[in-house]
């Protein structure tokens, strides 16, 4: 019997090491794949406009310099501007630790529930938002308000594109999803699965910041949103925001992709199995940035007062989603 402990305990002891051995590695390769994604879309769009483009490594090479910067902040901000870069990345990085990514087991799997990842993703926003309010000026507030406004219905749209799933796979945990999607693939062309897919591309499109809810190279100050919150940042606390920014692009195109398109998810938490993952992950994730690029060339930004009808759209959608979800059930 004593045998029998030792052995449970040090098969406890060992997935646990391979799951925190797992979340690190997410959050690694999240944390340097993310702003790899930004340069990938950014090298996309130029070639479909004709252009050369800069490299795709150029964002990994601008966020080098501008930890070499002096960090400078305005007179007059608080803590908030100290601690907001901080907590978006700390709240990104718990997110990419728990979300089923490159394994099906994570070090806090069982705590994985789809509330607990968007409510971290909301801590970031909020986070950003405050930023955006700290200092003060003008375009930073217009900047907080149209991000509040786009969140307090892209979140709710979010939400209820997953519980289609959750319906579905009747779990609302997100390695659970995942594992139910890998045991039954006929699921993944039924009606509900596809309503939801439309809403939730809606919904990250939103949430990061790209055409044609948001324009991310755009230099008018009063057509912005996510940077019009950051144009008081500089240096080291430009970086961490970039940081967060682009691993929450990374985490939501990750899982955008094990979500509906499961394949190459490690599930037994082995080495060979989270690197067959990550290299997975990085496959489906870069055609999935590549294909919302080539839509952005020929995407115009739309008008700020028809965004919330985009993403009321993707919010009735996740509803029939759902609808569909309990009668086929």
């Amino acid at each position: 019997m004593t045998g029998a402990l030792s052995t449970t305990v040090a098969s406890g002891t060992s997935g646990l090491l391979a799951g925190i051995g797992a979340s690190v590695l997410q959050v690694i390769g999240v944390a340097v794949g993310g702003p790899l994604l930004l340069g990938l879309m950014a090298k996309v769009r130029a070639r479909a406009e004709g252009r050369r483009g800069a490299p795709v490594t150029q964002v990994l090479a601008d966020l080098r310099k501008l930890v070499r910067k002096e960090a400078v902040r305005a007179h007059h901000t608080s803590v908030v501007s100290l601690l907001a870069p901080r907590v978006l990345v700390a709240s990104s990085s718990v997110a990419v630790a728990m979300s089923p990514l490159l394994t099906t087991r994570p070090v806090a799997a069982r705590g994985a529930d789809l509330f607990a990842v968007v409510f971290l993703l909301l801590v970031g926003s909020v986070a950003l938002a405050l930023l955006g309010l700290d200092a003060g000026t003008a375009f930073g507030g217009m900047g907080s308000s149209r991000a509040m406004t786009v969140g307090a219905i892209s979140e709710p749209a979010l939400l209820v594109a997953v519980v289609a799933l959750a319906v579905q796979s009747q779990t609302s945990n997100l390695p659970g999803l995942v594992t139910a999607s890998l045991a039954h693939p006929g699921w993944l062309a039924s009606p509900q699965r596809l309503l939801a897919l439309v809403a939730l591309v809606i919904v990250v499109i939103a949430e990061t910041g790209r055409l044609p809810v948001d324009n991310p190279s755009t230099h008018l100050e009063l057509t912005m949103i996510h940077e019009a919150m950051i144009l008081e940042c500089a240096g080291p606390d430009l970086a961490l925001v970039t940081v967060g920014e682009a691993m929450r692009l990374g985490l939501l195109l990750g899982l955008l992709a094990n979500l509906f398109f499961p394949w190459g998810v490690g599930v037994s938490g082995s080495l060979p199995g989270i690197l067959g993952g990550m290299g997975a992950l990085a496959a489906k994730t870069a055609l999935v940035a590549a294909l919302i690029a080539v839509v952005e060339v020929s995407t115009a930004k739309l008008r700020l007062f028809r965004v919330p009808e985009l993403l009321a759209g993707a919010f009735v959608l996740g509803i029939v989603a759902v609808t569909t979800a309990l009668v086929s059930r």
